[in-house]
């Protein structure tokens, strides 16, 4: 990702390739429209019937003598979602390289520019690793025309917690978007180690082959028993000088999820190079969080490998042991990250949090409840449950709170094991999974967040592009500081 530049001015005549002008609705009944000027004003009157109540708006006016100014209306109530659909349509203009970025308007705060700079920077994302067919990438330049009554130091502030959170989730969107074959638990763990590298206050854990059997983390060994590629546990730790509380994060990292032993369809194994999308967005936070000295204290867990079909794989019947001594019989090897974040839960608990997330791409059923723009959540207490959900609504990443009722319970009874890795047939899919996964972190208050669907997009949509979303990283982010 190329970071855009960014620079303030109060002169509204500044020079730019184009110039974006943010009003609310009010706009329409011709609040201040004179500020643009006559031909503004025509042009954007003569297309006023074709707005749509409610909607983000825009019209693109141009002027012999002038850059082309590119008039963009909002709804009434300013709410996250409307203002980064309108960043988006700036940051999807691939055109222009330098933009002047004004709001007309009296609610226009510093949050404005916050959400404004996050969403041009997530709408101008893409990833061109390996195409031959494009130009070389510039960054993009932002130039923030303040009003006279807005405080350019709040503005300035904002604006790098915005810079920040997008660097965050576009950082993890790349981890996402490698080839699998690139992007091994090795290769993850080295990308992990450099971003963190010079970072205050960051310290980091890799944990090997070796390592890992001699912490007897038996889930995530028994995924990765299939696999020539060796697992990975990356172990993240920051601390602000004053922390006001400390979290523990688990991420997925399933670097490709064939389905083991119980193989996926093409159709079904297509996508999963995104299967660590939750480990990459643990990782991408914590190390956003230190990036900004925020005053919390964070442990982060990365729980990589592959899960591969061969003659080592562990097999439907086998029962493995976790780090926790509890054992849980493997009925489907394609519901392996449960598997591996037993192991992780099991380490997060051991930090004494005062609560601990996981994100995961878990599991298909969540997918088929909320589709994918909404995450799952899952987890033992209501009132993290709700802080995270408050966190999501404030980036534009939603989640919706799915039951873990004790009636259900009965569904990942073993025959043979303290529990099995699968639910009953076609039912309660997402809850069966968060009900083995709630059974590793004790009386801790803990959060499970199901991103399968929201961790991929199949196309370009406002900040959404093709492939990995960075789903999950900017909530962390805006939870924790």
């Amino acid at each position: 990702m190329m970071t855009p530049v960014v620079s303030y001015t109060r002169d509204h005549k500044v020079s730019a390739d184009l110039r974006v002008v943010v009003v609310d609705d009010k706009f329409v009944e011709g609040r201040g429209i004179e500020e643009l000027g006559d031909r503004a004003a025509a042009s954007f009157f003569s297309k006023v019937s074709k707005f749509k109540a409610g909607e983000v708006n825009s019209v693109l006016i141009h002027h012999p003598d002038e850059a082309p100014l590119l008039l963009v209306t909002i709804p009434d109530g300013r709410s996250v979602a409307k203002l980064r659909e309108a960043g988006a349509l700036i940051g999807n203009l691939k055109s222009a390289s330098k933009v002047s970025v004004a709001q007309v308007t009296d609610a226009a705060s510093a949050a404005d520019f916050e959400v404004l700079v996050t969403a041009i920077s997530l709408s101008s994302y893409e990833f061109n690793a390996y195409r031959h067919d494009v130009e070389e990438e510039v960054a993009k330049e932002i130039i923030f025309v303040i009003d006279n009554s807005l405080n350019q130091v709040e503005i300035e502030t904002a604006v790098k917690r915005g810079l920040n959170s997008a660097w965050a989730t576009c950082f993890a969107r790349d981890l996402v978007n490698e080839p699998p074959s690139r992007m091994t638990p090795s290769v993850f763990a080295e990308r992990i180690k450099g971003e963190a590298e010079g970072v205050n206050g960051l310290s980091i854990e890799v944990w090997d082959l070796a390592k890992i059997e001699q912490e007897r983390l038996g889930g995530l060994l028994g995924v990765a028993a299939g696999s020539v590629q060796e697992p990975r546990v990356v172990k993240l730790s920051y601390c602000g000088d004053s922390p006001t509380q400390k979290v523990a994060l688990v991420g997925k990292g399933i670097t490709f999820d064939s389905g083991g032993l119980n193989i996926k369809t093409y159709e079904g194994m297509k996508t999963m190079k995104t299967d660590m999308a939750g480990a990459a967005a643990v990782m991408a936070a914590t190390i956003a969080l230190a990036r900004v000295e925020a005053q919390v204290e964070v442990v982060a867990f990365a729980m990589l490998t592959e899960n591969m079909p061969s003659g080592s794989a562990t097999k439907p019947g086998d029962v493995l042991v976790t780090r926790s001594g509890q054992t849980i019989e493997v009925l489907n090897t394609d519901a392996e990250g449960r598997l591996v974040l037993s192991d992780g839960l099991t380490l997060a608990k051991e930090e004494n949090p005062e609560f601990i997330l996981d994100l995961a791409t878990l599991t298909g059923a969540c997918v088929v409840a909320l589709g994918d723009e909404i995450a799952g959540i899952l987890g033992n207490n209501d009132e993290v449950i709700s802080e995270v959900i408050q966190a999501g609504a404030k980036v534009d990443e939603e989640l919706w709170h799915l039951p873990i009722p004790n009636r259900y319970r009965s569904h990942i009874k073993s025959e043979i094991a303290d529990m099995r890795n699968v639910g009953e047939a076609g039912q309660a899919g997402a809850t069966a999974g968060a009900l083995l996964l709630e059974r590793f972190v004790g009386d801790v208050p803990w959060a499970h967040l199901d991103i399968a669907g929201p961790s991929r997009s199949s196309s370009n949509k406002g900040v959404r592009k093709v492939g990995g979303t960075g789903f999950g990283a900017a909530l962390l982010i805006e939870l924790l500081s």
